[in-house]
Parts: C-alpha cells; structure tokens; sequence
C-alpha cells in the first residue's frame, strides 16, 4: 500500500500541474477531468495517510 499511494500521490500532482495547463489553454474538457481526478486520488492518499500514517503501520 505504501508504494501505491506513492503513485497515487503522483498522480494528483501531474493532475493539478494539467488542471493549470487547461486553463491556459481554455479547454473545458481537459479542465473537468482534470479537477475530478485531483480531487479522487487526492482524497484518497489523504485519507489513506490519516488512517495509516506514513509510513503506514504495519499492525
């Protein structure tokens, strides 16, 4: 799990950097996913991290 929300983590950062690049470009479609996919997989590595901690406890 913790190399996961690594990834996870990765991917709502690229997912904000393209929400700014979408605005820039005024492309509404790009815009929308782009904020729906920040706001999932930021919530989940979150949430994970408020579970877990970091590095996550193993019992």
């Amino acid at each position: 799990m913790n190399l996961l929300m690594v990834i996870f983590a990765l991917v709502a950062i690229f997912a904000v950097v393209n929400l700014f690049q979408a605005i820039k470009e005024k492309n509404i479609l790009a815009f929308i996913f782009s904020i729906a996919t920040a706001a999932i997989f930021g919530w989940f590595v979150v949430m994970t991290v408020l579970n877990q901690g970091y590095p996550p406890k193993l019992h």
